[in-house]
């Protein structure tokens, strides 16, 4: 039977998740998004909560929750502060090539590195020229005996200054484009890894984005993930399991912009009465409600689908696609609502807008999600 209600754990998860993020995450946002620090005193005590690496089997040390239930979380962070949450959050992504082909002793280590203290792992995929084209890339993997020499440069590697390890794809066969990517672990502090300057980001500035350049970095042959050539498929089913936490992730920043913005209808007034009382703002309110509760359906079923072991491809992107373009169209009304003042940083819209537009970009471009929801439209 279909049921859109919350068992009671999963409510106790989100009141407790609600409860750190208005005590510990709300009252630092701006200073994080105006500094840029990393945040890691936070991200230490959500780890102390068990807020992070939830969907790490427990025999690795992880909550060994479901993505429905990363979701909840991932929703009500980002209503905190997106920036934040994806700090977070960032161990969700480079985890998962693990989880899913990992070999039995390399999930004790790597996965028992994150759970059993905190620290962060980041991910890298993209290149300076190669992003939503993940099969061009041009960092390499030559294989050296019982090693393999790692060259490249890694492009916007979330956390990647205070990464413990990376998830990287490299090709181990330039001549057989997206056949010839394979997936590895490589440790953080190995010799020849150099972690450029913090990128000054418009938005979600706390995550601390960098550009990493590996120059005969070599890592042994037991760092590989699978086989030579199964790095593209690794990345692809990697996304499947977190786009729906994107999605969460701007559901909550769509939320967010609606309640500031029905919150400030309500104080402010023009021409004698609350400008909630005009129909031009109630439905740019009416709008917003709807399209975070349909985005919030279409996250929801994406994670769920993980959880009952059934491929959402589509879905996840279909989830994704929409929440992020939610969360931008959203974020921008909120700015709309608040006027003069929404583009004041003495206001928190302003920074709900710069936020929210890394939604469609970031883990496949919206674009990029549109075709794959076309693919499968077509192929059926």
């Amino acid at each position: 039977m279909v049921s859109f209600s919350l068992s009671d754990e999963q409510r106790m998860l989100v009141d407790m998740t609600r409860e750190f993020v208005a005590n510990e995450v709300i009252p630092v946002a701006e200073h994080h998004d105006r500094t840029g620090e990393y945040p890691i005193a936070v991200a230490a005590q959500a780890f102390e909560l068990g807020l992070l690496n939830v969907t790490i089997d427990d025999q690795y040390g992880g909550a060994g929750l479901g993505h429905f239930e990363e979701a909840l979380i991932t929703e009500e962070l980002a209503f905190g502060c997106s920036g934040i949450a994806i700090s977070m959050t960032v161990n969700n992504l480079s985890s998962v090539p693990i989880m899913v082909a990992g070999s039995e002793e390399q999930k004790k280590k790597w996965l028992g590195m994150l759970t059993s203290e905190h620290c962060t792992a980041s991910y890298c995929l993209s290149e300076p020229d190669s992003g939503s084209d993940a099969a061009s890339l041009r960092t390499s993997a030559d294989r050296k005996g019982d090693c393999y020499l790692i060259n490249g440069n890694k492009a916007w590697v979330s956390g990647g200054a205070h990464a413990r390890f990376f998830t990287l794809f490299a090709s181990t066969d330039p001549g057989s484009g997206y056949e010839g990517i394979t997936c590895f672990v490589v440790p953080a502090d190995a010799p020849g890894i150099e972690i450029g300057k913090k990128e000054d980001m418009m938005g979600q500035r706390a995550s601390d984005t960098v550009f990493i350049n590996f120059q005969d970095v070599e890592i042994p042959v037991d760092h590989r993930i699978g086989d030579e050539g199964q790095g593209f498929r690794i990345a692809m089913r990697t996304f499947d399991r977190t786009r729906p936490g994107i999605a969460a992730a701007a559901v909550g920043v769509g939320r967010r912009s609606l309640e500031e913005a029905t919150r400030y209808s309500l104080e402010r007034h023009a021409f004698g009465k609350p400008i909630a009382r005009q129909q031009a703002i109630q439905f740019i309110l009416a709008d917003m409600a709807k399209d975070v509760e349909a985005a919030r359906l279409l996250t929801w079923q994406s994670a769920w689908m993980i959880d009952q072991g059934q491929r959402n491809t589509k879905q996840c992107s279909m989830a994704k696609c929409f929440a992020g373009d939610m969360a931008m169209k959203a974020a921008t009304n909120a700015v709309q609502v608040f006027g003069g003042y929404g583009y004041s940083k003495e206001f928190p819209v302003e920074k709900l807008m710069r936020d929210a537009k890394v939604m469609q970009i970031y883990e496949g471009t919206n674009q990029i999600q549109r075709i794959i929801i076309a693919r499968h439209l077509l192929e059926a």
